[in-house]
């Protein structure tokens, strides 16, 4: 059966030499199937084939029919936030440690590949956020985020006073360390670590977990993922305040910036194989349905 994926990129996790082996096993089995290949600079130092020319992350969607990402959840969110503008889809291999985004094992891949590479997969899209922090009615910062953005406090010991409002409609005031604001995929991630609840990635929700407020009632709530989120400060006296897109960090927000927060325009296309089960990789990477030592 021919492939839907002529041209395929390779993305691998940046500075780990530890990667070289799996990364040079992909390009063999990719070549050997005839497929034309463009991997990302970085990758392309690790490959035993010196012919190989490497390209931006950031040119890759634009380039391939299907990009594969080697490493983590990391890993994958770089390949994610590169494709936020284009319709390529991607696919992950598992070289990480939890990895709820990357569901290859190196021992599966030429398995696996084989299969995806003839059409036979499950195919998702996972919707991204778009933040934009605006200062005096200018939009000064913009950044996408496949996971999360987080308001956090920043080299304070004082906590932040949060005023959130959701469609122009005030939601509350909080003093805490910081919000969290994650898409479905991002609710098994840092949101989860901060008490918030896993959302099921066909969800068209959004969740705001607070981090460590002050009022112990102030609690996660799940809203729908077509509002606009706008976030501000309440304090009176300068703050320092960090916001963050998947760990993309945006520091010196100022007292008087607004945060808004809202559904990008276009989601991602993720690739499992076909048995992928969305509870089963949450009993595998949270160890549910286990017995204690």
């Amino acid at each position: 059966m021919p492939t839907p994926f002529q041209r395929i990129g390779i993305i691998g996790k940046c500075g780990d030499p530890g990667i070289a082996a799996t990364l040079n096993e992909l390009f063999r089995y990719l070549k050997t199937r005839g497929h034309d290949l463009v991997v990302d600079s970085e990758s392309a130092e690790l490959l035993e084939n010196g012919d190989i020319k490497g390209a931006y992350i950031e040119r890759l969607p634009e380039l391939c029919d299907l990009i594969i990402a080697v490493g983590g959840d990391g890993t994958f969110l770089a390949a994610a936030r590169a494709a936020a503008d284009f319709e390529t889809p991607l696919l992950g291999v598992n070289l990480g440690r939890l990895g709820f985004l990357v569901d290859i094992s190196p021992e599966q891949l030429s398995n696996r590949l084989d299969r995806i590479l003839t059409g036979e997969f499950k195919s998702e899209q996972r919707q991204l956020l778009s933040t934009h922090i605006i200062r005096d009615h200018e939009i000064i910062h913009q950044q996408t985020a496949v996971n999360e953005v987080v308001v956090h406090r920043w080299v304070t010991p004082s906590m932040i006073e949060i005023v959130t409002s959701i469609d122009g409609v005030y939601l509350n005031t909080q003093r805490s360390d910081g919000l969290i604001v994650a898409t479905p995929t991002g609710s098994t991630a840092y949101s989860l670590s901060a008490g918030g609840p896993i959302l099921h990635p066909a969800l068209n929700a959004l969740v705001l977990v607070p981090l460590n407020p002050h009022t112990l009632s102030n609690r996660p709530i799940v809203i729908d993922d077509n509002v606009v989120i706008e976030i501000r400060f309440s304090q009176t006296k300068q703050i320092n305040a960090l916001v963050t897109c998947d760990h993309m960090e945006i520091p010196d927000v100022r007292i008087n910036d607004k945060i808004v927060i809202k559904k990008a325009a276009k989601p991602i296309k993720i690739l499992h194989p076909a048995d992928h089960d969305f509870f089963h990789t949450l009993r595998s990477k949270l160890n549910w349905s286990g017995y204690p030592a």
